[in-house]
């Protein structure tokens, strides 16, 4: 594993970093792409980047030091301040309420928009999964299968072979990438398909994993998950009977 790329006098830059890096600008490619099919303004995509990196960043490290603080019972403030420790979900929520505040701002109508971030945020976080496996974190639990890896610089480091569990989920978020671009012009709701998919495939994945469980013998990204299958579903739900609905009345 490489969890350091190299050093800028001394500063070291993590793999992962690069890789979120990488995931935001990709992301932000693909969703400027998809705003020029929505005759939406594609230049706006590198505007609200800047808020979904503000709100990912700072709503992963928020959740993620709660959360540790919950747990552990560490001060909350140097779990906030230190350089390690984001979350995904957390990312998720506070970059989804940035977006959202930033389409009120540049007056972009919400839906749309989400329609073009969905394919976007599957293949970001993707390679954010990528970036997880190579520096050895969010692995699985112990494996005799061929593919099982250990991880002797992971965070906790193992020497037992484990579950690549970041590389199942990184293969299950691409499938997702590409049904929802297949999806993009027919779905009535592209971001609640992104959801449930999404939370769908943690909610099984976690089985592999070693979290412990908070409640009914499931862990808290299980519960999660669970939510955004409910929510993405729902969602979905309604803006398919609100395009029923506009097609009898427009007969």
């Amino acid at each position: 594993m490489y969890p350091i790329l190299f050093e800028i006098k001394g500063f070291p830059i993590s793999t992962f970093g690069v890789m979120l890096a990488i995931a935001f600008l990709v992301g932000t490619w693909i969703a400027s792409l998809r705003m020029r099919e929505e005759d939406l303004d594609p230049e706006l995509a590198t505007t609200l980047l800047m808020y979904a990196m503000i709100g990912g960043i700072g709503g992963s490290k928020l959740y993620w030091a709660i959360d540790v603080s919950l747990r552990s019972g560490e001060p909350f403030l140097s779990l906030l301040l230190m350089r390690d420790g984001i979350t995904y979900y957390g990312g998720l929520f506070g970059g989804t309420a940035a977006v959202t505040l930033g389409c009120w701002i540049h007056g972009v109508p919400p839906k749309p928009l989400s329609s073009c971030v969905a394919p976007a945020l599957a293949v970001g976080q993707a390679l954010g999964r990528i970036g997880c496996f190579l520096v050895g974190d969010d692995y699985g639990k112990i494996t005799s299968l061929p593919w099982g890896i250990a991880f002797p610089r992971g965070a906790p480091p193992t020497l037992d072979t484990v579950h690549p569990t970041q590389l199942y989920e990184m293969f299950w978020l691409f499938g997702v990438a590409a049904l929802l671009w297949r999806r993009r012009r027919t779905s009535p709701f592209l971001f609640g398909e992104y959801l449930a998919l999404n939370g769908f495939g943690r909610f099984w994945i976690e089985w592999l994993r070693v979290n412990e469980p908070v409640a009914l013998g499931l862990t808290e990204p299980q519960w999660i998950g669970a939510l955004l299958v409910v929510t993405g579903t729902a969602m979905w739900l309604h803006y398919r009977k609100t395009a029923e609905g506009g097609r009898a009345v427009s007969r």
